[in-house]
């Protein structure tokens, strides 16, 4: 068996699928049509929509098989999304690459696979739209076009997922995509008895900068605020814009005092960003932090709330 390689972008690549917030999300019947569409277009036994994260290929829609996710490793996805072109195996047990897969030896029984690379709209492949069949065949080329045009269906599903969980103007989560993605996130730290803490923010004095440079000037100041939380929080952590100049960051397998030192850096960036730039006001911010308090905070939008008020009072402490 070979592992598959990363692709040259899997950082832009993993930015990318996180940030659709769509990674163990329940089953959308708009997802689950095309993978029965595609099971009886091509008499298969099996059909995914799967997405590759750091370390499995998960799926969006099956049909055919119980399983929600296989490893990365061993995934005939992974190397499939090293190309822009269908990835076909006709028979497992002839390719080198997966003929003592455990997938091929064992259950499912892999012989045959077709998979088309996703693509989001920066060209980044996160996962495809496969076939699976349990017995060696083949694709007519007509085949293969049947093939990309349901893929293409399930990259437009993607872009509209995309355009619904990002804020336009800092490319990071809007609150939609935060509230989605920050709960699933929750939901694993309790699955897995990790701590989880939420920090809370919202810029100083920035209705003056509106007022005084006016907004042009004011959404530069949202882009650079929002580059450096990119650049201080971890890529586990999800970062998003709420509406206006709050922002929040929930930070999974952390505790308070950990968001806190990270919190430390991000002020001392922007104190130098402001020293450097010098354009007549300094982005500043308050912030509150929480941690997850599973008996206190039964839901995300309840350790929102409270991390809010938290941040509220430090900024009314500043007046």
């Amino acid at each position: 068996m070979i592992t598959p390689n990363f692709p040259s972008d899997e950082q832009k690549r993993l930015e990318t699928l996180r940030s659709l917030a769509v990674l163990d999300t329940p089953p959308e019947e708009r997802f689950d049509r095309l993978t029965r569409m595609a099971k009886r277009l091509f008499d298969v036994p099996i059909a995914l929509v799967s997405l590759i994260d750091e370390n499995r290929q998960w799926f969006k829609s099956c049909v055919g098989i119980d399983a929600s996710e296989t490893p990365r490793d061993i995934s005939f996805c992974g190397h499939a999304i090293l190309s822009d072109e269908i990835l076909v195996v006709p028979n497992a047990l002839l390719d080198t690459r997966f003929a003592d897969n455990p997938l091929v030896t064992g259950d499912p029984n892999i012989r045959f696979y077709a998979g088309r690379p996703l693509k989001a709209p920066n060209g980044s492949r996160l996962g495809t739209l496969c076939i699976i069949d349990r017995q060696p065949r083949n694709l007519s080329q007509e085949d293969l076009n049947v093939l990309s045009d349901l893929a293409s269906i399930v990259e437009r599903e993607l872009s509209v997922i995309q355009l619904a969980t990002m804020d336009d103007l800092t490319c990071i989560l809007n609150r939609r995509g935060f509230m989605l993605l920050a709960g699933h996130s929750l939901n694993v730290c309790i699955r897995q008895n990790l701590p989880a803490s939420l920090v809370f923010m919202d810029l100083d004095n920035f209705k003056s900068v509106n007022d005084t440079l006016g907004h042009a000037e004011g959404d530069r100041a949202l882009a650079v605020f929002s580059e450096h939380l990119k650049r201080v929080f971890r890529e586990s952590d999800v970062v998003a814009r709420l509406g206006g100049d709050e922002f929040a960051v929930l930070l999974s397998n952390s505790k308070k005092i950990e968001a806190e030192e990270i919190l430390k850096r991000l002020y001392e960036a922007l104190d130098n960003i402001n020293r450097e730039e010098n354009n007549g006001y300094d982005i500043l911010f308050s912030h509150g932090v929480v941690e997850f308090d599973q008996d206190r905070h039964s839901a995300i939008d309840i350790l929102l709330a409270e991390c809010d008020a938290l941040m509220y009072e430090v900024k009314n402490s500043k007046r």
